[in-house]
């Protein structure tokens, strides 16, 4: 009994689902940034960095647990690189919100009030896309005992596809907000201008990573 479940490992997809919900921990720290950041509010901002911090932390511990629990002879209904590779997807979702935390940070930097609105508006965005690929991944475990099959892969699938659409959104969004940005290029000073586009990009990077993932989840249900 014991070769056989040393063969057969035990199951990741629970595990996956809980380091999917951690992430998604990461991204809620959005909204307390953004608002601090908005208010002017900069003396919140070091200790939403360090909570952001632990949560990335505890997302790698939850990582790296997973690969350690994925030896190379165990039997799965997908294959192992794909799992790896949703789990760096993850990874640099969890990466991407500390980076933008990081940034906030640095500078004082004021948000303009043209701005603010636009900017707490693309936050909503992203959380719509992540959102969204939590519900999906949330059915991993539940999809898993069904290897991946029946009526449980067309719901995520549905999801998946709903993610993109989210994400094509979010894109939208991120060139209208630089274009406002560079509008008021002759109120801004040049380095406010990189501020913003640094906490744009990180924005988009973190709904680009959970199109990724949705991406991979759906290769694993169709191949």
């Amino acid at each position: 009994m014991a070769l056989i479940s040393d063969l057969f490992g035990k199951s990741p997809f629970g595990p996956l689902v809980e380091h999917t919900k951690k992430v998604h921990e990461c991204v809620e720290m959005l909204w307390p940034l953004m608002e601090a950041a908005v208010n002017e509010e900069f003396e919140l901002l070091p200790d939403l960095l360090d909570k952001v911090s632990r949560l990335e932390y505890e997302s790698d511990k939850l990582k790296h647990a997973i690969r350690d629990s994925l030896p190379r002879r165990f039997f799965l209904p997908v294959s192992r690189e794909d799992l790896e590779s949703y789990l760096r997807c993850q990874d640099r979702i969890a990466d991407n919100v500390e980076d933008f935390a990081v940034i906030l940070t640095i500078r004082n930097t004021t948000i303009h009030p043209h701005l603010a609105e636009r900017f707490t508006n693309f936050v909503h965005q992203i959380f719509q896309v992540t959102g969204t690929l939590l519900t999906a991944a949330v059915e991993l475990h539940n999809l898993a005992e069904v290897s991946f099959t029946g009526a449980e892969s067309l719901v995520v699938l549905e999801l998946i596809e709903g993610l993109g659409k989210e994400e094509w959104k979010a894109d939208r969004m991120a060139r209208s907000l630089s274009r406002e940005i560079y509008s008021l290029e002759k109120e801004l000073d040049p380095i406010t201008i990189i501020f913003y586009e640094k906490m744009l990009l990180k924005l988009g990077e973190i709904a680009n990573e959970a199109e990724n993932a949705g991406d991979l989840l759906r290769a694993m249900i169709i191949k």
